[in-house]
């Protein structure tokens, strides 16, 4: 079977419809998964919402996601420093106040993993196991740095063994490692890259009887646009900025 995951949307319509129309056109994809994060930080969340559901996209939430949906106190995420703090709060009560109840709804039904069998159920075979974050909180960050101990660790939580995949995303940034035969899989961002490079990316995960290959792809799509929405809206003008620089915080004051 092969997999593409995409993940870390948040809002950002433009980027998730250039993804999925450069999927429509690969022959090497059967499914289509989300990771999370669907909304936050560009004005699109009903839009991204209302596409994933059109295209029936399964996936599980993220921390963006479930805190949108209950109104928690904050959205769950990591601060570089105080400017970014401050703008993380605008971008949660903004993404509050503009996601409509039924898209909240939704977002509420999104299960925290998602197992599958890529081989069929009745084969007790490799699975590939998703979830946003990581197998304890989505609020934690699994980073490319992490030790072998603590994928370890992470991959006992969700029961794991050699020959499965474990997918998330959370930390905007690619990356795939391999330890004691599970791999690990952070699919980056489609709508909010981190690594200085704006175009849209997800990870195309295919597993077999005996092999996982894992390719990450970069889509290019209109930043332009993405941005002009965001100062269109009453965001933070520099949530464009982020976008058109690949991720590049804004510098303290």
């Amino acid at each position: 079977m092969n997999y593409a995951l995409i993940s870390d949307i948040h809002g950002n319509l433009p980027a998730l419809e250039a993804v999925l129309a450069h999927l429509d056109q690969r022959t090497d994809v059967d499914a289509v998964l989300h990771l999370g994060d669907l909304v936050g930080y560009a004005p699109w969340p009903n839009e991204v919402i209302e596409l994933l559901r059109a295209r029936a996209i399964p996936g599980v939430a993220g921390n963006y996601d479930s805190t949108t949906a209950t109104g928690y106190g904050h959205c769950g995420c990591r601060y570089e420093d105080p400017v970014q703090e401050a703008l993380s709060h605008e971008s949660y009560e903004w993404t509050l106040a503009h996601t409509s109840e039924a898209s909240k709804r939704w977002l509420e039904s999104l299960p925290f993993r998602i197992d599958l069998r890529p081989l069929g159920g009745h084969v007790a075979g490799p699975r590939l196991i998703l979830v946003h974050g990581n197998p304890v909180l989505n609020t934690v960050y699994w980073t490319e740095d992490r030790s072998d101990s603590f994928c370890s660790k992470m991959a006992e939580k969700l029961g794991a063994k050699a020959g499965d995949v474990i997918a998330f995303g959370h930390t905007h940034l690619p990356w795939h490692r391999e330890v004691d035969g599970v791999h690990f899989v952070n699919t980056g961002s489609v709508g909010r890259p981190k690594d200085h490079d704006p175009r849209a990316g997800f990870a195309r995960v295919t597993i077999t009887g005996d092999a996982v290959e894992v390719e990450f792809v970069r889509v290019e799509y209109d930043v332009h646009r993405a941005a002009a929405g965001v100062r269109e809206s009453t965001l933070p003008d520099a949530f464009a900025d982020f976008l058109e620089q690949g991720g590049k915080p804004v510098e303290a004051a």
